[in-house]
């Protein structure tokens, strides 16, 4: 028996995938999360073969739980379902370790399937969001990605540099950098262009 863990933050969505999992012979749905932090703790807790996670979910996302696993070496299995066909989530999902990478849009019998080959040693991965990700790469480096997502979560300039432990010139010249590369007036509008193509 399959065991899996759904982490969705949409109820309706949550339930029925749940609920259609179940039909099948060899899979069981041991675990339900609504955010990213409790599909970690279920993780740990149920240790399941599968954890199906949605990207975009309260507290923590899909992409940052499955990169905690991949550090705690879980043996469970990560699938990210999604709606969103942004370029650099592709990107971020495959250094998060991901073995399945899918639309929300597929049949549950796609879904099933995927799980069973995932379990064999394969990895699947939706054609459209793959080719998606080749066409636009990430700019950014990893200190920019850093430095962006801590002005994206509401920190001033010296909290940055207190954080990483930079000067805040550095901060301002690493600032400076990302708004020339995402080709932005300002620090809110690097953010949302960031945000939006998934790079952050």
């Amino acid at each position: 028996m399959i065991r899996i863990v759904i982490a969705e933050d949409q109820r309706i969505l949550r339930g029925a995938l749940g609920a259609l999992l179940d039909f099948e012979d060899d899979l069981e749905v041991v675990g339900q999360a609504e955010n990213g932090e409790e599909a970690l703790k279920l993780v740990k807790e149920l240790n399941p073969d599968i954890c199906i996670m949605d990207i975009e979910m309260p507290l923590k996302s899909g992409l940052e739980v499955a990169s905690e696993l991949k550090q705690l070496k879980s043996p469970a299995k990560v699938i990210i379902l999604t709606t969103f066909a942004r370029p650099g989530y592709f990107e971020r999902a495959m250094k998060a370790g991901v073995h399945g990478y899918l639309l929300k849009d597929g049949s549950i019998d796609e879904l099933a399937g995927a799980i069973r080959k995932v379990m064999e040693g394969k990895r699947e991965y939706a054609l459209e969001l793959m080719m998606n990700s080749y066409n636009e790469d990430n700019p950014l480096t990893e200190r920019e990605q850093e430095i962006l997502k801590l002005a994206a979560a509401g920190k001033t300039g010296k909290e940055i540099s207190e954080t990483l432990f930079l000067s805040q010139g550095t901060v301002r010249n690493y600032m400076s950098e990302i708004l020339q590369k995402l080709d932005s007036k300002n620090k809110i509008e690097a953010i949302s262009v960031a945000q939006e193509k998934g790079w952050i």
